[in-house]
């Protein structure tokens, strides 16, 4: 009888020394059939929860001035005005303009972790998700994290998720001076989508498995 049960997915993994040691088992929520719907719906959540919603303008109750009617109601010949201030006139209150707002969108945990799961799942059938051992640098150097990145094989925008724990100073101010790397401590299915390459730390795994729980 054939042996039915599925092979756990499996990141390519590199140690401390930028070389490559093997491949590094992957829970099997990183092997699922993605939700394009839900993915959708909870990227544009996520995109929506990002803006400020400060922007504001003002009506015609707000601008200073116009308290007067620029002309007598009639005999002028002109269309009848009663302030300075309506929306069609030049430095006019504004119509139906924007006010400051909350543009956050509910959604579930469980919306979030699939997902989560689903962009964590295209990126790794796209040979896009690497498990790495983050090494220790004597000192900040920009030319040395150019280097690990090379020997990871990154391409694009990195995503650096470095779970609960920080990285080592020097090694992140040796990455801080890249602007397309991107250090989290815990990934969301927006940033695992915009980054063409996902960087997991073999310490910080754990808190990247419990998110896409």
């Amino acid at each position: 009888m054939a042996d039915t049960k599925t092979k756990a997915p499996k990141a390519p993994f590199f140690g401390a020394d930028g070389k490559q040691k093997g491949d590094f088992d992957l829970p099997e929520s990183y092997d699922i059939e993605p939700n394009v719907p839900v993915m959708h719906a909870v990227v544009t959540a996520q995109l929506a929860a990002a803006r400020s919603g400060t922007h504001s303008t003002k009506t015609r109750g707000e601008v200073r001035g116009g308290g007067v009617r620029p002309w007598r109601q009639k005999g002028t010949g002109r269309a009848r005005h009663g302030s300075i201030r309506e929306p069609q006139w030049v430095g006019g209150g504004i119509a139906h303009g924007p006010k400051p707002r909350d543009y956050s969108q509910r959604i579930s945990k469980k919306e979030k972790a699939l997902a989560l799961n689903g962009a964590l799942t295209v990126r790794l059938r796209e040979g896009a998700v690497k498990v790495v051992e983050f090494p220790t640098l004597d000192k900040p150097e920009t030319k040395r994290a150019v280097q690990l990145l090379e020997q990871w094989g990154c391409q694009g925008k990195v995503l650096l998720v470095v779970g609960s724990e920080r990285l080592e100073d020097n090694l992140f101010l040796s990455l801080r001076n890249l602007g397309h790397v991107l250090a989290v401590s815990s990934p969301t299915a927006y940033r695992v989508l915009a980054a063409d390459t996902i960087i997991i730390s073999k310490s910080a795994f754990d808190t990247a498995k419990e998110e896409a729980k």
